[in-house]
């Protein structure tokens, strides 16, 4: 999955620095992953945390997983652009239709979870998700796959 998008996680600016937070820039935990389109986060950082930090901007239209615990595999669509935690890994799509990487992952959580490594909190690396292999369809199909999902998920609702 290297080859298909720009990968990369977050970081978390320092909790005693009263300068990093209650900014206006979002700033998602993975709890917050939704398994949707992420609009709002419940902390904001500042300016001066994301200079500071080198954190990374998630662009609209992004896709994000969780790599660390209970939450190993869980997903979202940036609604908003927004920065992660360590803990979350963003990727920007390059010809790929980025709801086709959502529902891939999504079908690929069993995997990543078995994949978890470490003791009281199991995770995985960026480095494991992108030598993840995928399937790659022309941009058509994964448009038609994308939209058979979605419609078999409208039946079950």
């Amino acid at each position: 999955m290297g080859q298909i998008g720009d990968w990369g996680a977050g970081s978390t600016p320092q909790r005693g620095n009263v300068n990093y937070y209650n900014g206006k820039i979002l700033w998602l935990k993975t709890g917050e992953l939704n398994n949707g389109i992420v609009y709002d986060t419940e902390e904001k950082i500042t300016q001066k945390a994301f200079q500071d930090c080198s954190l990374r901007m998630n662009k609209i239209g992004d896709v994000l997983i969780a790599m660390y615990g209970a939450t190993i595999g869980k997903l979202a669509i940036v609604g908003k652009e927004l920065t992660t935690n360590q803990a979350c890994c963003g990727c920007t799509p390059y010809l790929i239709y980025n709801w086709y990487i959502f529902y891939f992952l999504m079908a690929s959580r069993d995997s990543f979870i078995k994949k978890g490594e470490g003791g009281a909190q199991p995770n995985i690396s960026r480095v494991k998700l992108v030598e993840h292999l995928i399937p790659l369809p022309p941009l058509k199909e994964q448009y038609r796959i994308v939209a058979q999902i979605e419609k078999l998920f409208e039946q079950l609702r």
